[in-house]
């Protein structure tokens, strides 16, 4: 058996666009014809050019190899140009390849993918989500409004959810790490204490940041939400120095996490020598895939590490991060997205129940993936999955941040 065939489809959630502007799916066929499916979450050019990036790497070091042979394909891409090192939009490419590698595997075999994982530890995930606009919300007062954070974390936890994510500490600016402004301060305990009031202890509190503080910064605002006991503190500086995320986790007293952009095991394993995290979050799409995570997680156990896939993508990634979950002594929970085209794109193969994910026996990854609704959404424009502003932190105005990525108007 070898790969053959390569197919990409770069479709458009329509809105208000949960799961970022676009989401890359790859559909891989062998010489057998067994198809398998991928997600790449790699965002860090345009979709014209990742799809060029996306061929590349299946032409140069994949077409043609046997699908088992993922460790090989993998040292190929992470070395490619005498670089060996991880390149988050190469790795990106090659892991939503190699997701599909994977679900070829399982379909041949006729097994899921977490049995070729090790096997099945967990008959269920815990799932969490980020807080959306409820029906009857103004969607963009939503984001900093600590009152309707908490009739949307009541909801969540009416529909079985234990843990719930919001982050009203923006702006998510591209100058580096700032200094929060003290509204950003006083918003986000106003937001802590709302949910907190409103979900008790029924459901744990996720606080994120997504990299944009200083040290001092992260300090200054990690301390002022310990009374609300988060589970844990977002990326609470930029992903680029764990030196200084170390120093936020040696002085918060709320577990880090961190990883949505960190790519492959020698950068999770910084992380953990630093002391800088506590959780992982790896991005499927984006890190290197299935089995680079597989042994990152073996490396955070032996940290006393846990990893909680992150999700801010399409349903195939999602596939992936529940079969890795499933197969994890360490887990500690997956991000959800439930949307209805998330659902109609896979089916309803993979749903939350009353907070959970059972993870499928199905072979493969155990979805079917809708291709014609798929390619009748197809994203139209050249922007990114999701964007930083180029404008500082405004002191004396105050800050707002939209959630998500919404379609681009127009």
């Amino acid at each position: 058996m070898k790969l053959q065939d390569l197919d990409i489809i770069i479709t458009a959630p329509p809105a208000p666009g949960w799961g970022g502007r676009y989401w890359t799916l790859v559909k891989l066929t062998t010489d057998t014809g067994v198809v398998g499916w991928g997600e790449c979450y790699a965002s860090t050019v345009g979709p014209t050019a990742m799809r060029a990036v996306i061929e590349d790497v299946f032409a140069r070091h994949m077409q043609g190899e046997n699908p088992e042979n993922i460790e090989l394909m993998f040292r190929r891409a992470y070395s490619s140009g005498f670089t060996q090192r991880p390149d988050p939009t190469v790795i990106g490419a090659f892991s939503g390849l190699e997701i599909a590698c994977w679900d070829i595997l399982g379909k041949d075999r006729n097994r899921p993918v977490h049995a070729l994982l090790g096997g099945r530890m967990n008959d269920r995930i815990r799932a969490y989500t980020y807080l959306y606009p409820l029906p009857d919300h103004d969607i963009s007062a939503f984001w900093n409004s600590p009152e309707m954070a908490a009739e949307s974390a009541e909801d969540a936890v009416n529909r079985g959810y234990t843990a719930v994510k919001f982050d009203p500490a923006g702006p998510y600016t591209m100058r580096g790490g700032h200094m929060p402004a003290m509204s950003d301060v006083s918003r986000s305990v106003a937001f802590c204490k709302a949910i907190r009031e409103a979900v008790g202890d029924k459901a744990d509190l996720l606080f994120g940041t997504h990299g944009q503080f200083t040290p001092a910064g992260a300090i200054r605002l990690g301390q002022a939400l310990e009374p609300y006991s988060p589970l844990w503190y977002e990326e609470p500086t930029p992903p680029d120095s764990v030196g200084d995320m170390a120093r936020v986790a040696k002085n918060v007293r709320i577990p880090v996490a961190t990883g949505e952009r960190l790519c492959t095991k020698a950068e999770f394993a910084a992380v953990l020598q630093a002391g800088a995290a506590e959780i992982l979050q790896p991005a499927l799409g984006r890190a290197g895939g299935i089995w680079e995570m597989k042994k990152t997680a073996a490396i955070a156990e032996v940290f006393g590490a846990q990893v909680a896939p992150h999700l801010y993508a399409g349903p195939v990634e999602w596939a992936a991060n529940i079969h890795l979950a499933a197969s994890l002594p360490n887990i500690l929970m997956a991000e959800t997205i439930e949307t209805a085209f998330h659902d109609r794109l896979i089916k309803g193969s993979i749903r939350v129940e009353e907070g959970f994910v059972t993870p499928p026996q199905s072979p493969g990854l155990g979805i079917e993936v809708d291709e014609e609704l798929a390619r009748q959404h197809p994203f139209k424009g050249d922007d990114l999955h999701l964007n930083m502003q180029e404008t500082p932190c405004d002191y004396a105005n105050g800050n707002a941040f939209e959630g998500g990525a919404p379609p681009i108007e127009g």
